[in-house]
């Protein structure tokens, strides 16, 4: 081989091998130092503060202690606690509604953002003087922390009280698909236009939010994101605790923005089994398929949402004619998503129809991008 070409091909093979190596990585959410952690920088904006903070099961510190009763014990005085879906110690199903109360271990009265009402009212908030943010997504639109978090930012903005937000990693932010959600589909688990899949932390959508008023009336509010330390935006994260019910694992929220697809139709997802998200079953013909493998041998390189899985059921299943509910289109956030499974049509070809609008959002994406 001639030596030009030798020095060549060595060239291609490194950076092969390079590409290789910055595939996506399975890390503990440990390894990136969450904003909770970053004490120094946000402690002393809470300094003689009457403090309100918006919470659930997955705020917690390295060390497995809930950020409340960590800032308790760093005398903050944190006087109302808000809970989103789930409830603050996560253990309410999706959509039941969660009650208001008081915290059993620290006696600070909990208020429901996802009972009476989504969004804090005046009278909620007129004690509090900053709010203070900390839940875990797992980057879908869907998924209805993000929506709480704008309704929080909207209340906050409309009190003039300034709000915290403490960045978590999203362990599906490698990647940006499905289609962006169309204006007339808004709706509690899908309030802005942006993909299924959005590639932001949850810092970094805030940010998104705020900057690009999205806010009611185009408000925007004060706003302060405490960034992660070590994050990889190319990495899948393995959760400390279930950010919901039924994400009990890393292989159910690689797989949930796919499998969460058959949420609007009558095909199960597990739920009330050992593998929720991680399976789906057939009726009629009263298949189950299991992914848990799949999960395992895909995750380094399936970049994009799965839909030979919705594909295939509509076909085996093509003469149910209640295979899609009225739940399908809001949740996919477009009305033609439908049309075309129900047509047959290939998945290259479903998601070439969403390319100008993940192209366009990306161009929006950019601008706040933290890490």
């Amino acid at each position: 081989m001639p030596r030009k070409i030798l020095v060549l091909f060595t060239i291609l093979l490194f950076i092969s091998l390079n590409i290789k190596a910055q595939e996506i990585e399975l890390l503990d959410a440990k390894d990136a130092c969450v904003g909770a952690m970053q004490m120094e920088k946000y402690l002393p904006m809470l300094e003689d503060k009457a403090v309100g903070i918006v919470a659930n099961q997955s705020s917690i510190m390295d060390n497995g202690t809930h950020l409340v009763d960590t800032l308790l014990s760093y005398d903050v005085s944190v006087v109302k606690l808000f809970t989103p879906e789930h409830g603050f110690r996560g253990t309410a199903e999706a959509g039941a509604l969660v009650a208001s109360g008081i915290d059993e271990k620290t006696g600070i009265t909990i208020v429901s953002l996802y009972g009476k009402n989504k969004k804090p009212t005046a009278e909620q908030l007129q004690d509090i003087d900053i709010l203070v943010f900390d839940l875990q997504d797992v980057g879908c639109r869907f998924y209805t922390y993000i929506s709480t978090m704008t309704y929080v930012m909207e209340a906050a903005a409309e009190n003039d009280i300034p709000m915290i937000v403490l960045d978590r990693p999203n362990p599906n932010g490698f990647y940006v698909d499905g289609p962006v959600l169309e204006p007339a589909n808004k709706s509690f688990v899908g309030m802005h236009c942006v993909p299924i899949v959005y590639g932001l932390t949850i810092g970094e959508y805030a940010l998104m939010v705020n900057g690009e008023k999205w806010l009611a009336e185009g408000l925007q509010c004060n706003l302060t994101v405490i960034p992660l330390g070590n994050y990889k935006r190319n990495a899948i994260y393995k959760l400390p605790v279930k950010p919901s019910p039924n994400l009990p694992n890393w292989e159910a929220v690689y797989l949930y923005p796919s499998l969460c697809l058959f949420e609007g139709t009558d095909v199960g997802v597990g739920r009330g089994t050992k593998l929720p998200f991680q399976i789906y079953t057939l009726p009629v013909v009263n298949d189950t398929v299991n992914l848990t493998e799949y999960a395992h041998r895909y995750r380094f390189n399936e970049q994009k949402l799965n839909l030979s899985w919705i594909l295939d059921a509509r076909k085996r299943l093509e003469n149910d004619p209640k295979f899609f509910n009225d739940y399908f289109i809001k949740l996919v956030g477009v009305s033609d998503l439908q049309q075309k499974i129900d047509s047959a049509l290939s998945e290259d070809e479903i998601r070439s129809s969403w390319q100008d609008g993940i192209d366009n959002y990306l161009k929006i994406r950019e601008k706040y991008l933290i890490y």
